[in-house]
């Protein structure tokens, strides 16, 4: 019998935390991923679709252990984006805004905001559903810039994909996040962009169901154990 249980055992918990100290810890550029102050960030799931996209000032470890661990940020607790499903995270640091002086923070800000606006266009064209769960888009940005070179890696471990990857397990929580997040919709004066992350949850639900579906025979009594 599959648990279709919503939430993370103590064992998923701590494998994830190991994953995520190996992605940080990684060498980039001469310097440890998770150190970058400024950068952004992409996560994907299972089938490598790109689900969110992000930027932090303060490093990025500590803003993607936010998402992702007991640290909850606002997509997390809005029902935006579940933690469960990110498979893969690719960062784009910007090691030139290492250390900055009161001048140069402007200029990083709206380098930071540029590279956010490229990776989330850029993801919205790859989407094979044009669309990721950010709730808002990016600002348009101020300046041009060219996307820099990134890393991605995977922080599943495959202990965890074995648990995790059960097409109907995907099923069960997703639904599960949609009427989530359809219930904060009820309750609250909400604007178009929320409303548009529950559209493509959707979306990405009606696909996974398709790919499900598509199979198993329509003769066969499957009975998953």
């Amino acid at each position: 019998m599959i648990d279709y249980g919503i939430t993370a055992c103590a064992f998923e918990t701590e494998e994830l935390r190991k994953q995520l100290s190996a992605f940080f810890d990684s060498k980039f550029l001469g310097q440890k991923v998770g150190n970058y102050k400024f950068g952004v960030y992409a996560f994907y799931d299972y089938e490598r679709e790109p689900i969110y996209i992000g930027q932090t000032k303060e490093s990025l470890r500590t803003r993607i252990r936010r998402h992702l661990t007991n640290r909850r940020t606002d997509a997390v607790a809005m029902s935006v984006l579940d933690p469960m499903e990110v498979y893969e995270i690719e960062v784009w640091p910007l090691p030139q805004y290492t250390t900055l002086s009161k001048e140069e923070r402007k200029t990083a800000s709206l380098h930071l905001d540029a590279l956010e606006y490229a990776v989330y266009k850029k993801s919205i064209d790859t989407s094979r559903f044009h669309a990721v769960l950010n709730e808002k888009s990016p600002p348009q940005p101020k300046i041009e810039i060219d996307i820099p070179q990134s890393f991605r890696q995977v922080v599943i471990s495959d202990e965890v994909f074995k648990l995790r990857s059960h097409p109907d397990f995907r099923i069960a929580r997703r639904a599960a996040t949609i009427a989530k997040l359809s219930h904060i919709i009820s309750e609250r004066k909400v604007a178009y962009g929320l409303r548009n992350t529950l559209n493509t949850q959707a979306l990405r639900l009606q696909w996974l169901t398709e790919k499900r579906l598509s199979s198993v025979s329509p003769d066969s009594n499957e009975s998953d154990d």
